[in-house]
C-alpha cells in the first residue's frame, strides 16, 4: 500500500484559510476608507446648503433637504448595524419627522454621528463575519451585503440633494470618487 503525505494538503488548507481572512480584512479596510470618504463628501453637501434653506423642497411631495439628510442618517445607522452587529442608536425615533431634529445644527450632528457609527462599527467588527448571514425582516443577507446596501442608500440620498442645491443656483460639491 502506498503512503500518502497529508502535509501538502494541510499547507494548502492553511494557506486557503489565511488568504480568505486576508481578503476579508482588505475588504473591511476598503469599507472604512469608502465610508470615511462618503462622510467628508456628505459634510461638503451639508455645508453647501445655506442654513436658512434646510427646509427647501424640490417639489411639494418630497422631503425637505433636512429630511433627506435625516433619512440618510437614520438608514446609515440601521443598515450598517445590520452589517456590523453594533447596537442601534436612535431606535424607535423617526428623525426626519421630528421638527427639532430638522434644524441645520441638529441635521449636521445626526448625519455626522451616523457616519461615525457606521465607520466605528466596521472598524471594530470581526472581518471573518462579513460572510455571515443576518436576517432582518424579509431579508436574509450577508453582513457584507448589508454594508453595501447601506453605502448604496446614502449615495442615493446624497445624490438626490444635488438637485435641491442646483435648484437654488448653488454649485454642488465636486464628486469624491477616491
Amino acid at each position: 500500500m502506498r503512503k500518502v503525505s497529508f502535509f501538502p494538503v494541510f499547507i494548502f488548507m492553511c494557506f486557503a484559510g489565511f488568504s480568505q481572512n486576508s481578503m476579508n480584512e482588505a475588504v473591511k479596510q476598503q469599507l472604512v476608507k469608502d465610508w470615511e470618504r462618503a462622510k467628508a463628501y456628505t459634510k461638503e453637501y451639508l455645508d453647501a446648503m445655506p442654513k436658512d434653506k434646510y427646509d427647501f423642497r424640490a417639489q411639494d411631495s418630497v422631503r425637505t433637504f433636512a429630511q433627506q439628510m435625516l433619512h440618510l442618517a437614520q438608514a446609515n445607522m440601521g443598515l450598517s448595524a445590520n452589517g456590523t452587529g453594533k447596537d442601534r442608536i436612535w431606535q424607535g425615533r423617526m428623525l426626519e419627522q421630528t421638527k427639532t431634529a430638522q434644524s441645520p445644527d441638529s441635521v449636521n450632528y445626526y448625519v455626522m454621528a451616523s457616519y461615525d457609527f457606521a465607520i466605528d462599527g466596521i472598524k471594530n467588527m470581526d472581518a471573518t463575519k462579513l460572510e455571515e448571514k443576518n436576517k432582518r425582516g424579509n431579508f436574509d443577507e450577508s453582513r457584507f451585503a448589508w454594508l453595501l446596501k447601506a453605502f448604496e442608500h446614502q449615495t442615493h440620498h446624497r445624490g438626490q440633494t444635488t438637485i435641491y442645491i442646483r435648484l437654488l443656483g448653488i454649485k454642488p460639491p465636486n464628486e469624491k470618487l477616491f
